[in-house]
């Protein structure tokens, strides 16, 4: 399918907007805050085109999906993160393949990431997904098992925890997100005070399409967008 740049430069120009007006609104630096523009089932050359039109990172949920894309896109200049749940099993796949993995939730999970890190000599970039509502169909590490799981990965030589990142509960209204999104600042800002060797606590990866803005408002530094830039996915 043919489609044109244009196609990604309007939609992207105007989310690009929004989050700088929600940065001012809020006394941030819109620099200070990365778009990841979620590409899942988006076809490889439609996330070309949208990244000729500016896009400088992408989302992956799936590591079939992001395997098969980065074997035909990985000559553009972009940042790849791993945005969904991660198994165990394909741990090697994500460490080979992506700059920074949004949901690392476990042990298990963070000691197989810094093995397979360690068998390519790679120093793996990653966050730690909080599920702060308990909501038994998505994943995260409880809110307070967290500093549990940051000081365990603190002592895993190939490993960067960079921050946190959350999955907040569907509300049509994003007011009623912005608690999930304070609390996860606050939980970021607490695992700083705690000064643990090896830790990063600056980034916070939070807010989608439909309540970005709020999330920027609360700290937000990677938001993941992918309907107001790609389109409603069929």
């Amino acid at each position: 399918m043919n489609v044109s740049t244009n196609t990604y430069q309007r939609p992207l120009t105007r989310v690009i907007q929004r989050i700088g007006d929600a940065a001012g609104k809020a006394g941030r630096d819109p620099s200070d805050i990365r778009l990841v523009a979620v590409s899942k089932t988006v076809a490889a050359d439609r996330l070309r085109q949208a990244v000729l039109a500016g896009v400088e990172t992408v989302g992956e949920n799936y590591i079939q999906e992001a395997r098969n894309k980065f074997s035909e896109l990985g000559d553009l200049p972009v940042q790849w993160h791993f945005i969904g749940h991660l198994q165990r099993n394909k741990a090697k796949y994500a460490v080979r393949i992506f700059d920074l993995i949004h949901s690392v939730d476990s042990v298990r999970l963070a000691d197989e990431i810094n093995h397979q890190a360690e068998r390519i000599n790679k120093t793996q970039p990653i966050l730690v997904q909080v599920n702060l509502a308990g909501e038994p169909t998505k994943s995260g590490v409880a809110p307070e098992a967290v500093e549990q799981l940051v000081r365990h990965i603190g002592t895993l030589p190939c490993l960067s925890l960079q921050g946190l990142m959350t999955m907040p509960p569907f509300f049509n209204a994003p007011e009623k997100v912005r608690p999930y999104f304070k609390q996860l600042r606050l939980l970021r800002d607490r695992m700083r005070k705690l000064d643990i060797p090896n830790i990063d606590m600056n980034e916070l990866s939070m807010g989608m399409t439909g309540d970005f803005e709020t999330a920027v408002e609360e700290g937000a530094t990677l938001v993941r967008i992918g309907t107001a830039i790609f389109g409603a996915r069929k």
